[in-house]
């Protein structure tokens, strides 16, 4: 493995997670409930979850949040190097993932570790896992 050091980040990179820390904290100490993205928009897109404001405001956040930054930070020019088929296909995996989970990375990864859960544990370990084994078999059994 070689390390980028021109675009290497750590203090960035540290601070970033941070605030996601913090975020996820204020928002279980202050809303009791757990920042999972993939249980937050799946609640408002169930039968008369559009009427949970809060849903609402936290999915609304993940859209303006990238569009506030490019007002303040031009963004790198962003280079996809697959198909789109490969794309969809990725996107569905990912999907059925969360689903069988019982909850996506942030859910898991960062609001049920930080609170002790085992389940939570062993779903972020498999997330990681299969995510290495995917870059390994992608980049050197298939040479992609």
């Amino acid at each position: 493995m070689v390390v980028d050091w021109v675009n290497f980040t750590p203090i960035k990179s540290l601070l970033g997670g941070a605030m996601i820390g913090l975020s996820a904290a204020l928002f279980m100490l202050l809303n009791g409930r757990i920042a999972g993205i993939s249980g937050v928009l799946g609640g408002l897109l169930t039968a008369g979850g559009w009427r949970d404001g809060w849903r609402i405001s936290f999915v609304a956040g993940l859209f303006a949040a990238p569009v506030l930054y490019v007002l303040v930070r031009p963004l790198s020019p962003i280079v996809i190097q697959t198909s789109g088929p490969l794309l969809v296909l990725g996107g569905l995996l990912v999907g059925f993932g969360t689903s069988a989970a019982s909850g996506c990375t942030s859910g898991h990864g960062v609001c049920g570790i930080s609170r002790g859960s085992v389940r939570s544990v062993v779903a972020t370990l498999t997330f990681m896992m299969t995510g290495f084994a995917t870059v390994f078999a992608i980049r050197h059994v298939w040479g992609g």
